[in-house]
């Protein structure tokens, strides 16, 4: 171990596995280590009976649930966009061939106490319940516009520019009503709150045109992919990546103390007795409690259930978003289902996340919103965790530290951490102009 690394990342979450998968790519000598004996750190992926440990304190779950290694619950569960970063950064490296994906069944929004399929484009906007007869010719025109816009056609403009023209002016420019906007500013565009409608209208209208390219990708009823056997496939495929380009994968190391010299920054890192020397350290916000502030709280159910979603059409997997206004609240809450047709519970079997940045102290009730939606639940387990992002200036001790994950159930987030954390890291500009046909999905 007394070896020199241009890189050493701790732990194998996510954002940790993808960034070491991409420096490795890149030919730096990368040593990746994680405290604990299995992969993902955060967003590992859990088994009925590890599961029932984690939140229950025994690992004796009822029989009638089905065989424990048939569950696989991702405890930072998140779709991905079918065109967005995330699948691009697979393709770049080349990771599609370790993982199978299928195309999530839909894609709904919470609207006066009811559950409606987002519609993304203007043959959907007409056939909405969501709006009036009125409305739906509005936002027809407006989903007409934005699919139409190109950032080289200034004739698609319409003599706005949206470097400078808010995505407020932009959306009243179409007369629509507020009920419009909060679906297609947070379910579409999946903005979690309501800051974007004072910025330029450039990244909201980007934002609806991903989504609406991604859904018309596998002409499925959602714009997302989810990984068979869910997301705990990722962290060990980003782990072969990095070994094939001469990384080293190292679980169980205890400690893992960053070290560093007289001027604070960063020198190598110790686990038992032994230090690795490196000149920079990758890491999540656990390793390094002292470079690192709390600002917020994720507030979360996890339940078992026998159905799907009620109102969801039947969808096997889908993604439901309560924009924050409908439930009068400061942030979005999330529902995310998946079940036995991604591999990731026994036939029969759903998972279901309800998940929302928390706004009290008292998360039953908070999520209850939500978790009303779900109707009857086999088992149900409530979760909070701190969420952090780096104090530091990484300039001064070469120390890259990742946020932690938000409530999202979709990876748009995180994948901008990634991104960004990669240019800090390397200086570059990550360069995900890919071929998209590389990364299919299978159909039912």
């Amino acid at each position: 171990m007394d070896e020199e690394y241009d890189v050493i990342v701790l732990g194998t979450g996510l954002k940790e596995c993808i960034l070491s998968g991409l420096l490795s790519v890149d030919g730096l000598k990368v040593l990746h280590m994680d405290r604990n004996d299995y992969y993902g750190g955060a967003s590992t992926s859990l088994n009925l009976t590890q599961l029932w440990k984690h939140f229950r304190g025994d690992d004796k779950p009822p029989e009638q649930l089905g065989a424990s290694r048939e569950f696989n619950v991702d405890m930072i569960p998140k779709f991905m966009m079918a065109n967005g970063s995330l699948v691009r950064i697979l393709i770049h490296t080349d990771v599609t061939k370790y993982l199978n994906f299928k195309a999530v069944d839909g894609s709904f929004v919470y609207n006066k106490g009811k559950i409606y399929k987002v519609p993304a484009t203007d043959v959907e906007a007409l056939k909405s319940p969501l709006m009036g007869l009125f409305e739906k010719r509005r936002a027809r025109k407006f989903f007409i516009y934005v699919q139409d816009y190109e950032d080289n056609d200034p004739k698609s403009h319409e003599g706005l520019d949206l470097n400078k023209v808010t995505a407020r002016e932009l959306i009243s420019k179409y007369g629509l009503e507020d009920d419009t906007i909060d679906f297609i500013g947070h379910a579409l565009a999946l903005h979690s709150d309501d800051s974007y409608l004072d910025q330029p209208a450039l990244d909201f209208v980007k934002r609806m045109k991903l989504y609406a390219e991604s859904l018309a990708r596998f002409q499925g009823g959602s714009p997302y992919i989810y990984p068979l056997y869910g997301l705990g496939e990722l962290p060990q495929a980003f782990a072969r990546l990095s070994a094939v380009y001469g990384g080293t994968y190292m679980l169980n190391k205890p400690e893992c103390k960053v070290e560093f010299d007289g001027d604070g920054k960063v020198i190598g890192v110790t686990s038992e007795g032994e230090t690795a020397k490196c000149k920079k350290v990758v890491c999540d916000p656990s390793y390094l409690p002292d470079k690192i502030q709390k600002v917020g709280k994720v507030a979360r159910a996890i339940c078992i259930m026998s159905h799907p979603i009620p109102d969801t059409s039947d969808s096997h997997s889908a993604q439901v978003i309560l924009p924050q206004k409908q439930l009068g609240r400061k942030s979005d809450m999330y529902l995310f289902c998946c079940s036995y047709a991604h591999n990731v519970a026994p036939k029969g079997k759903y998972i279901a996340f309800v998940s929302t940045e928390a706004e009290t102290d008292n998360p039953e009730s908070e999520l209850k919103p939500g978790i009303d939606l779900l109707g009857s639940i086999d088992e149900i387990f409530y979760d909070t965790y701190d969420r952090y992002i780096p104090s530091n200036n990484h300039e001064d001790d070469n120390c890259f530290i990742s946020a932690s994950y938000d409530p999202t159930t979709h990876f748009e987030t995180t994948v901008n951490d990634v991104i960004q954390m990669y240019s800090k890291i390397t200086g570059k500009v990550l360069d995900l102009s890919v071929d998209l046909s590389a990364a299919s999905a299978a159909e039912e």
